[in-house]
């Protein structure tokens, strides 16, 4: 690389938890950054997610552990219930023996406070400038540069682009131009003040009730004073990928049959907004010559793994990684990092696809759920979560 091209900046495309996560691993490998987000502010829509022991590790190789630990509410387990009857079809520890076994707890937080907590990492390293209302359109590349137009039609060149620019992501569609998979399936999400919310569902936990083609999910929030909801169901028409207000009606007409215990979530909220969500099929190709993707853009999934945004933490440091083990060298550290992380995400894809269908069990299928782990213990619920959660950042990186 020339000595000027060195001196460029690393363009990240999207201020999200990714690009933000992205631009915190690269300064730590000593790049300036520029991050481009089409909204007219860095900041984030959403409520609450959920944050595996991988996501701490990732958080504590980010530099921001200590500020993602204190917004977090930490679970004392998580649990499955039937919403026809009420049936415990499981239930997780997530206390103590987790905790040893993982080396970072289980937590649930709210999407805005994971954000704010790698905005305030990104702002107090003086390394990355925030460009607002700008949305990257066109990439363009050269021997050791990359040029993007945004949509002024203003060019900014670095040294390398990563394209944290979501699900529907400008980068993937130049380079890839893949359609998305519409799943029919329509998430509702809302958050409630604990006083509004049913003493009886008051739980410590990361908690599910599972039915027929639908569930629902809550968890507390910020410190225990709110409560994430979020209703999940099968559309009846055509759906087309993307956010919109939802209506009390329509989600109340898809739950007529659970039991009244679960059916009081759906009963509360005054406001929702409705996803209808969508994924890409997995993709073996992230890198584009100096380009790469990250994120969404990457590897688009749906909500039944919880680990969105814990897979993008995971893409962000293991970028970093193989930049620093490839002593900064771009041809060498993309490829490392495509090949440390293809077929993670695209597990991940597959096994939301997958836990979709056990979730949305009807019938004999909604029995055979029911047993699946009838009598197992904490022990061997860990075990058949440790390719997952013992992810951390000594062995992110794919061996040859």
């Amino acid at each position: 690389m020339t000595e000027q091209a060195i001196d460029l900046p690393v363009l990240v495309a999207g201020g999200g938890i990714g690009g933000l996560a992205a631009a915190l691993a690269l300064v730590r490998q000593g790049f300036k950054v520029q991050v481009f987000e089409q909204a007219a502010e860095i900041g984030e829509i959403g409520a609450g997610i959920q944050l595996g022991p991988n996501a701490f590790h990732a958080f504590d190789a980010l530099g921001v552990g200590d500020k993602a630990r204190a917004r977090a509410v930490y679970t004392d387990y998580m649990v499955m219930h039937d919403a026809i009857d009420e049936y415990q079809v499981g239930k997780i520890p997530t206390g103590e023996a987790f905790l040893k076994r993982f080396g970072n707890p289980y937590a649930v937080i709210h999407r805005v406070d994971v954000h704010l907590s790698l905005l305030e990492g990104a702002q107090e390293t003086g390394k990355v400038e925030f460009h607002t209302s700008t949305r990257i359109e066109r990439v363009e590349q050269s021997e050791g540069s990359v040029t993007v137009y945004d949509q002024n039609g203003k060019a900014w060149t670095g040294q390398a682009l990563i394209g944290a620019d979501g699900g529907k992501s400008v980068v993937r569609k130049q380079y890839v131009n893949d359609p998305p998979r519409i799943t029919g399936h329509v998430v509702y999400r809302s958050v409630i003040d604990k006083k509004d919310f049913p003493e009886n569902l008051q739980w410590n936990a990361a908690s599910i009730w599972v039915g027929p083609k639908c569930h629902l999910v809550h968890y507390p929030l910020r410190g225990g004073e709110q409560y994430n909801v979020v209703v999940t169901f099968h559309s009846r028409q055509q759906e087309e990928w993307g956010v919109t207000e939802g209506s009390k009606e329509e989600v109340q007409s898809y739950f007529t049959d659970i039991c009244p215990k679960a059916r009081q979530l759906i009963d509360l909220p005054k406001s929702w907004k409705r996803w209808a969500t969508a994924d890409r099929e997995p993709i073996g190709t992230w890198v584009f010559g100096r380009a790469t993707i990250l994120g969404d853009a990457a590897h688009p999934t749906t909500q039944y793994m919880a680990q969105g945004a814990c897979m993008a933490l995971e893409d962000a440091v293991t970028l970093g990684e193989a930049l620093r083990v490839n002593g900064n060298d771009w041809t060498k550290a993309l490829a490392l990092y495509q090949r440390s992380r293809v077929a993670r995400t695209a597990r991940i894809v597959l096994s939301g696809r997958e836990m979709g269908r056990l979730y949305h069990a009807a019938g004999v299928e909604r029995l055979v759920r029911n047993s699946l782990w009838k009598g197992r213990t904490p022990e061997r619920f860990y075990d058949a979560m440790e390719w997952l959660y013992g992810w951390n950042v000594g062995n992110c990186l794919a061996s040859d």
